[in-house]
């Protein structure tokens, strides 16, 4: 796939080989589609019968899809710093909900206490952040910054250090400061909307999740523990990835970019809502560290998968595994063994009052 040169990046995500893409449109196409060697001042036009014969249509939609490329390249803010949440709204006026409103309104009934009672497992929600956990995205976004390359006839860093930073910064820091493209504005637009085609286009083509993580879906369905995942692309790409991968069963909510949700940890506490559980019985799988913050910040636990980053980079998780395969269900129930449902909660400290000193007296008998 061509980015075996990263040391970081996990091969997990079996999607179609890159290939240059003279090949493909020898191989692939009729041979209508086969274009000689153009210069660059008709490299439009053969972007624009490239893109068509992969399906994007004259709006720069991907078989019907949209495609937002600034979803991309920004950065969530952390979110619920101070426990705020997010907005919503009602028949009698706008509804402000925050982490301590959640885990006070959904509170188990009886009956539900009853069930967990019997059934402990069922009382978690789990939290599946898209990027890194459930796709290997990063895959996907070296392998969309290789083919834009090679058509715009540039050359790539072969560096694999350099390339791991590349998928995590964003566009004009990567066409300015590794590919050393100084083009202008109007170029720049369109170069990343080029990348962002070609990223959507391998995400549709994803065979595969994440090493191990349909088996741990597995088992966390057979404890009936309910799942959500989030992320902030369409929920259009997100269901046709999911469907494509076989893991939509395993989700009882989605999170996208149609709840309106401002910041990562505002995410998570729609997944709450979505799944019917406190945000303090919810554990989020995360591979960032901003997410971990987000999920702390919203009394979750967090557990952090190795791999974007070294393991000295998520000491704040509360768990962190190189993979799904070293989870098993009881990790959850040690997660919250010690903590329970209380924890991350303020405390008032205690200050033992001192007990008065006593006067003494000296009598002097004389």
């Amino acid at each position: 796939m061509g980015c075996a040169t990263c040391s970081n990046l996990r091969t997990s995500s079996l999607i179609l080989p890159w290939r240059p893409s003279s090949q493909i449109l020898l191989s692939s196409f009729p041979s209508k589609l086969r274009l000689p060697k153009l210069g660059h001042m008709n490299l439009v036009r053969h972007n624009l019968v490239a893109r068509n014969a992969f399906g994007f249509d004259e709006n720069d939609s991907f078989n019907g899809f949209p495609i937002t490329p600034n979803k991309l390249f920004m950065q969530e803010a952390i979110g619920a710093e101070y426990g705020e949440g997010f907005e919503t709204f009602r028949p009698d006026g706008p509804l402000k909900v925050d982490v301590d409103f959640l885990n006070d309104r959904l509170q188990e009934g009886f009956l539900q206490r009853i069930r967990y009672a019997m059934k402990p497992d069922e009382a978690y929600g789990l939290i599946f952040s898209w990027d890194n956990v459930v796709a290997d995205t990063r895959a996907l976004k070296l392998n969309a910054w290789k083919r834009l390359a090679h058509e715009e006839g540039k050359k790539m860093p072969e560096n694999g250090d350099v390339q791991r930073l590349m998928v995590y910064a964003g566009a004009d820091h990567v066409l300015h400061k590794f590919l050393l493209w100084d083009e202008s504005e109007s170029e720049r637009e369109r170069l990343k909307l080029r990348f962002s085609q070609l990223y959507y286009g391998n995400l549709l083509e994803l065979k595969e999740p994440m090493e191990g993580l349909r088996e741990w879906l597995d088992a966390v369905s057979t404890a009936s523990i309910p799942c959500a995942v989030v992320s902030s692309l369409d929920r259009r790409y997100m269901v046709e990835a999911l469907e494509q991968m076989g893991l939509k069963k395993y989700f009882q909510a989605i999170v996208t970019e149609e709840d309106g949700m401002e910041s990562i940890a505002h995410r998570f506490l729609s997944a709450a809502v979505k799944l019917d559980r406190k945000p303090s019985k919810c554990v989020v799988f995360e591979d960032d560290p901003r997410g971990v913050t987000a999920a702390h910040n919203c009394t979750m636990m967090a557990v952090a998968l190795i791999g974007a980053y070294p393991a000295y980079n998520l000491v704040q998780a509360d768990l962190a595994v190189a993979g799904f395969n070293e989870l098993s269900v009881i990790n959850l129930r040690r997660l919250f063994a010690n903590k329970g449902s209380t924890f991350m909660d303020l405390q008032k400290q205690i200050v033992e009052k001192s007990p008065p000193k006593r006067k003494l007296t000296i009598d002097t008998i004389f």
